[in-house]
């Protein structure tokens, strides 16, 4: 048995760089090497008042600062076997087939199937899901997008490393726009595989059907608002294993993508919300003196009672009747199946306790 990890690790990375329209637009911060779960820890912090010039307490009553956290463990363990040709007789023949063979199944359906996936989760973990109710236009185009935009800037979303990601269709309306830019005009080629230009400062990455999200016009992402780790476990190759005239390779192949937390709204996601496409829900009703969650009739209601994201948080629950006592803040959003999720929804609870 050969271990072809150990041998092409250093050409996978390039693997990746080469194909993948997701390869080192994402946040690389965390690293999962050797581990499935990396724990993130997200102070709260305290609520400015105002300075009191007498007294003990002149800055206010301290609080005490409180951490949520946030896990990100990889669910994604895909796998393959496939035989290599026998013909391959000599061992340095068989390493040379063996490295084809390997490059042609991370370049056909690794890639492709980490970068559907990551689109995805880009798509409904976004910070800002907005529903399009009409199909864009060449004349349209140009604000939607800078609807986008403003939401990045509104929520003080750095201008750098922002990419807007369309589909073919799209990208046949936005070049019209003064504000597109191809790369021919820029002087310079495409860094990575689907970039076509920039809009507005921003690379634009044009996606094909088959890796975009499903009913999703165009994403505005920010590279430190997700990341999306992707590792080879291990590849091996057999020689002349029982029950095959030939060398079998296995790998597997593991991967996910995550957003995070504290920089969510750095994700805008346009959805075709046209009659026959998406669903973005409505966000639930939460009652200011009870706490209790009210959502429209088929979704689930997530929410927490700790100041976290309930979209994201480990602390999240399923329910709309939260223990709660004045005070108390309740976020919470609502989801279904086959539609995209709500806005959460922020409220200090002043009544009394549904305890």
């Amino acid at each position: 048995m050969i271990n072809l990890h150990a041998k092409f690790a250093n050409s996978l990375p390039e693997f990746f760089g080469k194909n993948s329209i997701i390869a080192g637009r994402l946040s690389n911060r965390y690293s999962f090497t050797g581990v499935a779960t990396v724990k993130l820890t997200i102070p709260q912090t305290v609520p400015l008042t105002d300075y009191r010039r007498s007294g003990t307490n002149r800055y206010g009553d301290p609080q005490e600062i409180q951490d949520t956290v946030q896990e990100l463990t990889l669910s994604r363990d895909r796998s393959f076997a496939l035989t290599v040709d026998k013909g391959n007789n000599t061992e340095q023949g068989m390493m040379k087939s063996a490295g084809r063979i390997l490059r042609l199944q991370m370049q056909q359906r690794c890639i492709p199937e980490s970068d559907k996936y990551t689109m995805e989760r880009l798509a409904m973990l976004g910070g800002s899901i907005v529903a399009i109710t009409s199909a864009p236009t060449k004349t349209t185009i140009a604000d939607l997008v800078s609807d986008g935009t403003a939401a990045l800037d509104d929520a003080e979303v750095p201008e750098q490393n922002r990419t807007l990601y369309v589909t073919p269709d799209i990208y046949k309306l936005l070049k019209h726009s003064p504000l597109y830019v191809d790369n021919n005009t820029l002087g310079r080629r495409a860094v990575l595989k689907g970039q076509v230009g920039e809009y507005d400062n921003m690379p634009v990455i044009k996606v094909s059907a088959k890796r975009f999200p499903e009913n999703v016009f165009f994403l505005i992402v920010h590279k430190d608002a997700a990341c999306a780790p992707q590792t080879i476990s291990e590849t091996k190759l057999h020689k002349d294993p029982p029950g095959i005239s030939g060398n079998l390779m296995e790998g597997r192949f593991r991967y996910d993508c995550f957003v995070f937390e504290p920089t969510a709204c750095g994700i805008y996601v346009a959805v075709n919300a046209a009659a026959g496409h998406g669903t973005v829900c409505r966000a639930p009703a939460v009652d200011a003196k009870t706490g209790v969650i009210t959502p429209e009739e088929g979704d689930s209601a997530w929410y927490t009672t700790d100041g976290s994201d309930p979209r994201y948080s480990a602390s999240a629950q399923s329910g709309t009747t939260p223990e709660v006592k004045a005070g108390d803040t309740v976020r919470a959003y609502s989801k279904k199946a086959g539609a995209f999720p709500s806005p959460v929804v922020t409220v200090t609870v002043a009544g009394a306790a549904t305890a």
